[in-house]
């Protein structure tokens, strides 16, 4: 008989003072009650239990015990509604990651709706151009862009992004408009290290072509690249998600788009297994759609 179940076992006897009695509440021969109750007090240490050929009464350690012994079962059985609850209602706190761009335009709106609609969840999102080990930092959920490699996590896809050279109409107006990717050697090239790293820029659908490149500016964010574009000052390479309203109202250009690579999948990742709690599986069926409706992520 295990520690749990001598407690039942004790509980039942102490209140049926009796061992036939708390034997049949707890579904037990009363001799599998009795051994039970003396298991217990033997690894005590001490008497719980006075009995007579009648009845058993508590003693006064016995007394002690049962309040004790009576708060670690409700707080157990407390402990089990609230796991029950949590897999089939979402409740809790949603630990989710993504990058900062793509965090603050698509995650945060989408997030904010999700939670008024589900009263009874919190939420801690961090956004950081990393890849996060989901299991070790314990996230719930997160946003991968780029290809997946084999793992356990289950993935969704929502969508693809493009690479994209881009810049300001006035900057094409005075350096002119690049028509390969040769052509980059004379430009001004900003470099933002989060999307585009190295000096060299990968380019066809299989990015088998490749053009070292010579930044004047490497910049270690992509909103800081983004602005030095906007400002007519060079040419810099962003996710096209990164540049939607840009492109859309004509502060940005792209440049070269025939040459680019292969669009990038989107993904939301999440821990596998049959038990995922309600709070994760209703933010994906909350955030599929939604991402999947976004026209500059098809």
């Amino acid at each position: 008989m295990d520690r749990l179940q001598s407690l039942e076992v004790f509980i039942a006897v102490a209140e049926a003072e009796s061992f036939a009695g708390g034997a049949r509440i707890v579904g037990l021969s009363a001799p599998s009650a009795t051994r039970g109750v003396n298991a217990l007090e033997e690894r005590l240490g001490a008497r719980l239990f006075t009995r007579t050929t009648r009845r058993v009464r508590l003693t006064d350690v016995g007394q002690a015990y049962l309040e004790d012994a009576r708060h670690i079962l409700t707080q157990l059985q407390a402990a089990d509604a609230a796991a029950a609850g949590a897999a089939t209602t979402p409740v809790g706190k949603l630990r989710l990651t993504c990058s900062n761009e793509f965090g603050r335009i698509y995650v945060a709106p989408i997030l904010t709706e999700f939670l008024d609609t589900f009263a009874d969840v919190t939420a801690d999102v961090l956004m950081v151009d990393r890849v996060v080990n989901m299991v070790e930092e314990g996230f719930d959920v997160a946003v991968r862009i780029g290809e997946l490699p084999s793992s356990s996590m289950s993935a969704v896809r929502v969508g693809t992004v493009r690479r994209i050279i881009c810049g300001a109409p006035e900057y094409f107006a005075r350096h002119g408009i690049p028509e390969t990717p040769l052509d980059l050697g004379a430009h001004e090239i900003v470099s933002a290290t989060p999307v585009s790293p190295g000096t060299e820029w990968h380019f066809g659908r299989d990015m088998q072509d490749a053009v070292r490149v010579t930044p004047r500016l490497t910049v270690s964010s992509v909103a800081a690249g983004i602005e030095i574009a906007r400002q007519g000052w060079g040419l810099v390479r962003v996710l096209s998600y990164q540049i939607g309203p840009d492109l859309e109202d004509g502060t940005l250009n792209s440049v070269l788009d025939q040459y680019e690579p292969e669009p990038l999948p989107i993904h939301l990742v999440h821990v596998d297994g049959r038990r995922v709690p309600a709070k994760v599986r209703a933010f994906l069926d909350f955030a599929k759609p939604r991402l999947r409706r976004v026209p500059g992520l098809s």
